[in-house]
């Protein structure tokens, strides 16, 4: 039988929402555990060096950001748009998806249930900050630049970074420190951020999604637009996923090799976890669209279409409400004070006995709950585009 010839991809590609859903989906269940205290080891980012299943879903969803900026941009340029209005265009959603990351930060911004907030001291980096400025920087690269180029581009941030952060002298510690305190990404953050960093970070100062760190986060989103070209191509949808598998095994061992100099770290965000993530983002990608766009398995998809077709609005939504439960706080039957998720956790999900369980159940369920009101807002054709 001859392989199946696979037309221009300009639409959307089924596989690659469902794998933003399900990335949707277990970022909601990684952020909402029902004690932080009992996490199963998966769903905790590693302390430092190495890597969970928690440390997937960032780089996962900025390497899909990639591969959607392609068939985006590539699709309108065809059609005749103009570039520079294309460019203001990603220079002003970044701006918006960065005004909704420091809204988070700061909710509610002292006003309510005593929530104790400053100008001075409010988080600037944030996940949706680093996504804004990826997307910005790697549309920028895209609408002006050749497929050589941008895979220069690649190796540049990942090769420029590797090089800094082993030869940079860090006052007071020395040249190439890997460690929580010393190194020249904390060194950064700690001086330009000064008071704006992550209270939860491993020292304070230093911030997972800081300054320095977003150069090989913004090749994470250009392996993700280089893999975008390659399924626009016109090989086969066979050919497609054989060497997606094949690339994304040998990114997965060159991630190893570097990981004996630069180990894979997603708090530095180092080239190793950069290519190691986007060795394993292709290898799932590939599974799924080998799965729903050649084989036609599409009977399971539509839960993770629903999750993954408000994105940004979902992300937000668990961050206000996860702020929310923690912050209502009414009187307990022992007469002290106890916040709403304090009580129905310990209504709802404590009975069950084993806490490690208990509290996974609590991600599952926040999870599930998103999802409802995102099945509305898709039932209803309410689709917040940012």
């Amino acid at each position: 039988m001859a392989p199946s010839a696979a037309p221009k991809a300009s639409g959307r590609l089924l596989s690659l929402d469902v794998f933003r859903g399900a990335t949707i989906a277990g970022m909601m269940m990684v952020n909402n555990p029902g004690s932080w205290s009992y996490i199963y080891p998966p769903f905790a980012h590693a302390k430092w060096n190495g890597w969970t299943f928690t440390d997937l879903i960032f780089p996962f969803f900025l390497w899909i950001v990639g591969v959607a900026m392609t068939f985006s941009f590539s699709k309108r340029v065809e059609q005749g748009a103009d570039r520079n209005k294309l460019l203001l265009h990603a220079f002003q959603r970044a701006l918006a998806i960065f005004a909704i990351g420091l809204f988070l930060n700061g909710f509610p911004f002292g006003l309510l249930f005593g929530h104790e907030f400053a100008w001075a001291t409010i988080r600037i980096p944030g996940v949706l900050q680093r996504i804004a400025v990826c997307y910005f920087l790697a549309s920028l690269i895209v609408l002006y630049s050749g497929i050589v180029w941008q895979i220069r581009w690649t190796m540049i941030f990942l090769v420029v970074y590797w090089i800094l952060i082993k030869t940079v002298p860090v006052p007071e510690f020395g040249v190439g420190v890997l460690e929580p305190n010393g190194n020249l990404a904390w060194y950064i953050d700690s001086n330009v951020l000064t008071g704006h960093t992550w209270r939860g970070a491993p020292v304070p100062g230093f911030d997972p999604e800081g300054i320095f760190s977003t150069l090989p986060a913004i090749a994470t989103t250009l392996f993700g637009v280089l893999t975008g070209h390659f399924i626009r191509s016109d090989r086969s949808q066979e050919q497609k996923t054989v060497w997606m598998f094949v690339f994304g095994n040998v990114m997965i061992f060159f991630a190893l090799l570097m990981d004996n100099w630069l180990p894979i770290n997603k708090n530095l965000w180092t080239s190793s976890y950069s290519v190691f993530m986007a060795g394993m983002a292709l290898n799932v990608f590939a599974l799924c669209y080998w799965i729903i766009d050649v084989k036609g398995s599409r009977w399971w998809t539509k839960p993770f279409q629903i999750y993954g077709l408000n994105a940004i609005s979902m992300f937000a939504l668990a961050g206000i409400v996860g702020r929310l439960t923690g912050l209502i706080k009414f009187t307990g039957a022992d007469e002290n004070p106890v916040s709403l998720k304090a009580w129905y956790y310990n209504l709802l999900f404590v009975p069950i006995g084993d806490p490690m369980f208990a509290s996974f159940l609590h991600s599952v369920a926040f999870m599930l709950g998103l999802y409802v009101i995102a099945y509305l807002m898709y039932r209803y054709n309410i689709i917040l585009k940012v």
